[in-house]
This record gives structure tokens, C-alpha cells and sequence, in this order.
């Protein structure tokens, strides 16, 4: 059974005037589209990888045979960090969508991090230093919070942790309308993080 590339939870333009329409098309329907026929092409001679959750091929690297585990790795991780970050964001102004986080993961940001302005300027700071293309993630571990960043597609879920909210800092996320300017892109985001979503998230890396 083939990878497929999963629509946008929204339209194209919701995420404005913080993350233009062009950018929402060509990341979703260029880039996005790119990982997942990558993908198939990959496992095309591996039925039993084909047949597994994207996330599964992700977490167990070794088992993949290795004349398909690099463009697992850059494939398989460009679609799952993809189709979990679509959720991870909504339109500014809907319930749940920007301003301070609420819930579970607003009281755990405040035991970790002193508040969400702490939390936002470290996480900024990390994901703006990541070297060239890659993400910067919030995950759980150990009973606490830990912003870490990965390059290119790689994701913590190879590392065994559950990734809870994160950002893309490839170019291609953010360059039609900031240009060379990643912090103002870093800024602009939390405008359109969904809360909702990262609260579902936080309760599964959790258990």
C-alpha cells in the first residue's frame, strides 16, 4: 500500500497573513508530495516496510535494509515531520490557535521553563541556530520538557522520544515572504500554533 500525501486541515490562505498561501502550496503540494513518491520509490522492492506507518520506519532505522535507509531516513522523515506539522498549526484567532498555550502543557511549559515567555524566546533561539535546513522540536523526557534540534529530515522519533510541537526551518518554509529573516518567521509562528494539538501530543508522550 502506498504513502499518500495527506490534504491540508485548513486552506491554503488560513495560516495568513503569518504564513503565506504560494508557501502553503509549494510546501505542501511540492515539497510534501516530493517526500512521499521519494518514499514509495524506495520501499517499492520492500513490501513489508510499505505496509508499516511511516512514523514505525522512522523509530526502527537499523531494521530497514540498508539500500533503502538513507532515503528512508530523508524521505520517510520529510513525510512524517510534515504530516504532524500541518496539525500543529490553525488559523490565528480560532479557539485553541496562538496566544499562551493552555492545559496540561501550559503548566508543564511553567514548571520547566519559569513561564511561555522563557519557553518561547529559548526555543526560538535554538531553532534560529540550526545550522542550514532542519526543525527545532519540543519533546518529553524524563518528566520534562527539552527543546532539541535535528538537520534535515531527521526526527527525534529515531531516538526514541515523541516529538510534541516543532517548527520547520527548511528555506523552503519560510523564504517567499522572510527571505534570509528566520527570526521573524520564528516570531510569526506562534500566531498559528493549535494548542489543541499539542496538548493531544503532550498526553501521548506521556503514557
Amino acid at each position: 500500500m502506498a504513502y499518500e500525501l495527506p490534504p491540508l486541515p485548513y486552506e491554503y490562505n488560513a495560516l495568513e497573513p503569518f504564513i503565506d498561501a504560494e508557501t502553503m502550496h509549494l510546501h505542501h503540494d511540492k515539497h510534501h508530495q516530493t517526500y512521499v513518491s521519494n518514499l514509495n520509490a524506495a520501499v517499492a522492492n520492500y513490501p513489508e516496510l510499505a505496509a508499516k506507518p511511516v512514523e514505525d520506519l522512522i523509530r526502527d532505522l537499523a531494521s530497514v535494509p540498508e539500500a533503502a535507509r538513507t532515503a528512508v531516513r530523508n524521505s520517510g522523515g520529510g513525510h512524517a515531520n510534515h504530516a504532524g506539522f500541518w496539525k500543529l498549526m490553525g488559523p490565528a484567532g480560532t479557539a485553541g490557535v496562538g496566544g499562551n498555550p493552555t492545559g496540561e502543557i501550559a503548566k508543564q511549559i511553567a514548571a520547566d521553563f519559569g513561564d511561555f515567555e522563557a519557553f518561547k524566546k529559548a526555543f526560538n533561539e535554538a531553532t534560529a541556530k540550526q545550522f542550514g535546513a532542519g526543525w527545532g522540536w519540543l519533546v518529553y523526557e524524563k518528566g520534562k520538557l527539552k527543546i532539541v534540534t535535528t538537520s534535515n529530515q531527521e526526527s527525534p522519533i529515531s531516538q526514541g522520544l515523541y516529538p510534541i510541537l516543532y517548527n520547520d526551518v527548511w528555506e523552503h518554509a519560510y523564504y517567499l515572504k522572510y527571505q534570509n529573516r528566520r527570526a521573524d518567521y520564528l516570531a510569526a509562528w506562534w500566531n498559528v500554533v493549535n494548542w489543541a494539538e499539542v496538548n493531544r501530543r503532550f498526553a501521548i508522550a506521556k503514557k
